[in-house]
């Protein structure tokens, strides 16, 4: 009984001494991984933010396509659907219907339909038979998406500890995580921010092969690569780009008198695990190209459509084919162009300023300055002090910024994602090196300064992230400054939809991004508004901020006298919106009129 009562005693020591050391263990557990629970802290902040704005936004007008497409990817495995962007991204995001198993009405393959035809006919359907879970199938499907930007400021975090150290990398995420132009696409199904992280994780892939050419390395690399092309045609580019890694690995070796075989047989390890993972992620489908797709490429390239179907059927036989023809509709939207504006100017060739225009006007003023001063600091640290490890955050933003400036598809920020991480790490780089200098105490000020000033932006530029613009618009709302994404998406659709039924309304005229998904919340888009709201013959008139822009407004509209408009009296036919008072303003991107009186 004694000895029981001594073990007990014992017991009891030993459980108290226990929780004694609680404290102390995560303490220095703390000490250890501080950058790491910040880190972590700021994305758990981050995500919660995308999600409460996935709760008061409905889908995007891409997401109208993307979501089903992705759907069918996974189910019936037709690739003919929204081949305009690869699968991987669409397939990831629909990645929970497999549960909550939404209907998917039968693919109607009329062989006279286009694959544009085709993928929204379809998509229509496919939201009409689930009008009921249409909440359901938007929250899970954007989900992923969240998870995806999370992982990429991990990534920012990872590249920048890599580079310089804990506090510079949490510099860079806390930025990443304050910018409304990656709040604002970072929940959204498309591949704009599955490109940014495709492409930032593919050169700190090509840093590490470079450093030391192992195999396991080069396989990674390849497999890194293979994520990038499936993440977004335009970053064909990391294919040169890993080629000259390649070559700088063979002079180095050449340098080092090492260059042997193993050099070729990682390269091959590479581009065989690329090649692997872009077919699988296509199910290893090499069909012939439909009828309507071969119809399709003779009516918009006639001149070179014989040698692009020559060339399709060939590399189809190591490449799927819906993944090539995908890609050939973006070298061809890219050489016709796309219409859109830029400062009241009116193209479709696009403009090789647009994109550092955009960036003035769609970033925070205080990133905006930190990121130009950071490249600045960076530039010169690499010319003047030979530092090579800047050149590759460097090297990435000036490739991608020259190609995105030489294309003609203007319609968005978003299309320069890529270029945002690279920018977030050379700022907090910079932004460290002055916490470093004999001006400590100043820049531990800016800092602060900085930071909260992002934060309050943040605060009030909430939820409505897509049509923020900065103090540089001078006040002049964002559609007369920029147009199409940058300035309304359809995420507002909703909101209009509520307002409507609030008012006893199920029928609008409207010019609307996304407004197809009226129907889902019990709203009638009767059609196009008339010229002036007048003419309505409903009691409301919803015009987009893009629309009121001009640059989305179709083509083919008629006057009033029946005489098909012309390019400028299409920019400018729904012109007197614009002076008019609207009734109500949905997120900044929708407004309401009254047409009517009840």
């Amino acid at each position: 009984m004694l000895s029981l009562t001594k073990a007990g005693v014992e017991a009891k020591t030993r459980f108290i001494a226990t929780l004694s050391s609680v404290p102390i263990t995560i303490s220095n557990m703390f000490r250890r991984y501080w950058a790491e629970i910040i880190c972590c802290s700021i994305l758990l902040v981050m995500g919660a933010n995308l999600l409460t704005i996935v709760a008061r936004k409905t889908i995007t007008n891409d997401e109208i396509v993307h979501i089903p497409s992705g759907y069918y990817y996974l189910t019936s495995k037709n690739f003919r659907l929204n081949p305009e962007h690869p699968s991987l991204i669409k397939m990831w995001a629909s990645l929970p219907l497999l549960v909550v198993k939404p209907a998917a009405p039968p693919l109607k393959q009329n062989p006279n339909q286009d694959f544009a035809q085709f993928t929204m006919s379809t998509s229509l359907d496919f939201w009409k038979a689930n009008r009921s879970r249409f909440a359901a199938i938007t929250f899970w499907t954007r989900f992923p998406m969240v998870l995806l930007t999370m992982a990429l400021g991990a990534l920012i975090f990872i590249y920048g500890r890599q580079l310089f150290n804990r506090q510079a990398a949490l510099f860079a995420v806390a930025l990443f995580s304050l910018e409304p132009s990656m709040i604002a696409h970072g929940r959204i199904v498309h591949t704009d921010i599955a490109a940014a992280f495709a492409y930032l994780l593919f050169f700190l892939s090509l840093r590490s092969y470079c450093r030391n050419p192992t195999s396991l390395r080069a396989l990674g690399l390849g497999l890194v690569m293979s994520v990038a092309l499936l993440a977004k045609f335009s970053l064909v580019i990391t294919i040169p780009i890993f080629l000259a890694g390649l070559l700088y690995v063979v002079v180095v070796a050449r340098r080092l008198h090492t260059f042997h075989a193993k050099i070729l047989w990682q390269f091959l390890l590479a581009a065989l695990g690329a090649l692997v993972l872009v077919n699988a992620a296509y199910f290893f489908k090499h069909p012939a190209l439909a009828r309507a797709e071969v119809n399709w490429i003779i009516g918009t390239t006639p001149s070179t459509a014989k040698d692009a179907l020559f060339a399709i059927k060939q590399l189809s036989k190591a490449l799927p084919t819906s993944y090539l023809f995908g890609l050939y509709t973006v070298v061809v939207h890219n050489q016709v162009g796309h219409s859109a504006s830029l400062l009241g100017d009116y193209r479709s060739s696009g403009w090789w300023y647009y994109f550092p225009v955009a960036f003035g006007l769609k970033t925070t003023v205080p990133f905006l300055l930190l990121s130009l001063s950071a490249v600045g600091w960076a530039v010169f640290e690499t010319v003047r002090r030979r530092k090579k490890m800047l050149l590759g955050l460097l090297l990435p933003i000036v490739i991608y910024l020259s190609v995105s400036m030489s294309s003609r598809i203007n319609i968005g920020i978003r299309h320069l994602a890529p270029v945002f991480p690279f920018l977030f790490l050379l700022s907090g780089a910079f932004l460290d090196r002055l916490l470093k200098s004999q001006f400590r105490r100043s820049s531990t000020v800016l800092t602060i300064l900085l930071f909260s000033w992002m934060v309050v932006i943040t605060f009030r530029a909430y939820p409505d992230y897509i049509p923020y613009t900065n103090c540089l618009s001078l006040g002049r709302p964002g559609w007369q400054l920029l147009s199409d994404s940058n300035v309304e998406w359809g995420d507002d659709v909703g909101a209009l939809a509520e307002y409507l039924l609030a008012h006893g309304e199920t029928k609008i005229r409207g010019a609307l991004s996304g407004g197809a998904t009226l129907e889902n919340y019990g709203v009638q888009l009767v059609d196009f508004p008339p010229p002036e709201k007048e003419l309505s013959d409903t009691r409301y008139v919803a015009v987009g901020a893009a629309f009121l822009n001009g640059s989305t407004i179709p083509g083919g509209l008629r006057d009033q006298g029946g005489r098909v408009v012309t390019e400028e009296q299409r920019h400018n036919f729904l012109s007197k919106y614009r002076t008019d008072t609207p009734e109500a303003i949905f997120g900044k991107s929708i407004y309401l009129y009254r047409a009517k009186e009840q």
